[in-house]
């Protein structure tokens, strides 16, 4: 809203320092500085009302022991980083954007998801909060509507079901008729991995970060017509806009990190996972960047692999021999060096270095194509 009040005053009046408002940069930076801020403020008092009104973490039998003595520990503390994205992108952004619209409204609608998946556990003590069916059916809700947005919208003409293929020089893949079902996976999936790696003080939310560095990137390149031919990649005219967005989560995640970090003041909750989650998938889609999800979110992709292939081995063992058998000590794979003796903090710093690395081949890749 005041992206256009300011471009307002500017055409009307000129007046000198104003024309900096058009920049895409400048209004990123203000976008990040402006999350960080409402984080820091908001986040103390977000935590006291929810320690007030007792709105904390249950115990969880199917975790590490040791976990035990996080319960209490206030949850649905996403409510901090919807808050942190929500206004800095309304302030700063091009809302009438069909990419910041995607976006936003996604981002905000799995927010509501897991808001009410936290709910029902913690409010109404629900043992497995929103059955598993409903939150799915909000995940491919928010997916077909991406998929549909863009397979019919003139803004996509010509590119809507292109994605470019990761190390391959002027290759990209036209999905077709499978677009829309992969637009649906790909949401599902990522709004999931992002809940399932959200089990160790501060690792789902400094990998969110990591990686929407690198999509911040991805995105000014994106909507760059000199970038996007230099890199050889689909030019994408408007998708510059979603970096206000991506600086506005790498804001709000530092401001979360501050209270999230080891030992936690406060846990994200499905609130925020599903919502960021889902926020990578879609920000995945609309750069037409699809494929990297696995090397960019590599962290998240070991996550999810993890937990498959531990029940997938457990049933068929059982089914084999009569009783099940594992091959991680606990799934998700963050469990497993846990049992291994791995300090938390370590565990986290580590898969923080992994994700840089990641992020690094993710964006090197692109120099190599």
């Amino acid at each position: 809203m005041l992206y256009y009040l300011f471009e307002y005053i500017n055409r009307l009046y000129a007046p000198p320092g104003f024309d900096i408002f058009r920049f895409l940069t400048f209004r990123s930076a203000l976008s990040a500085i402006t999350a960080l801020f409402i984080a820091f403020y908001a986040g103390p008092k977000i935590i006291k009302l929810l320690q007030k009104h007792q709105i904390g973490e249950a115990k969880k039998s199917d975790g590490p022991q040791f976990h035990w003595s996080k319960a209490g520990t206030p949850t649905m503390g996403g409510l901090i980083i919807l808050l942190s994205v929500v206004v800095p992108v309304l302030l700063w952004g091009d809302i009438i954007s069909i990419y910041v619209m995607l976006i936003l409204s996604g981002t905000v609608f799995l927010g509501m998801v897991g808001f009410l998946d936290d709910y029902l556990k913690v409010i109404k003590k629900f043992p497995n909060g929103l059955i598993a069916r409903y939150k799915l059916l909000g995940q491919i809700f928010v997916g077909l509507v991406v998929g549909i947005v863009i397979y019919i919208s003139p803004e996509f003409s010509g590119f809507s079901t292109l994605t470019t293929v990761p190390f391959l020089k002027n290759v990209n893949l036209d999905l077709s008729f499978l677009y829309i079902p992969s637009v649906v996976f790909i949401v599902t999936a990522t709004s999931n991995a992002v809940n399932l790696t959200d089990g160790l003080d501060g690792l789902s939310i400094g990998v969110t970060v990591i990686v929407m560095i690198a999509l911040a990137l991805l995105s000014y390149f994106s909507g760059n017509a000199i970038f996007s031919n230099y890199l050889n990649i689909i030019y994408l005219p408007g998708a510059g806009e979603l970096t206000v967005f991506v600086a506005a989560v790498v804001g709000a995640g530092l401001g979360f990190l501050w209270y999230n970090s080891y030992p936690a003041q406060v846990f994200m909750g499905d609130t925020g996972s599903l919502a960021l989650g889902g926020a990578f998938g879609i920000l995945a889609v609309l750069i037409k960047k699809e494929l990297f999800i696995p090397i960019l979110g590599g962290i998240f992709f070991m996550e999810t692999i993890s937990v498959i292939i531990q029940r997938t081995y457990f049933k068929y063992t059982k089914k084999k021999y009569g009783e099940g058998r594992r091959i991680f000590k606990m799934a998700p794979v963050h469990h497993h060096f846990e049992m291994l003796g791995w300090p938390e903090p370590k565990i986290v710093v580590r898969f923080y270095i992994i994700a840089i690395i990641l992020a690094v081949v993710t964006l090197v890749s692109f120099k190599i194509r």
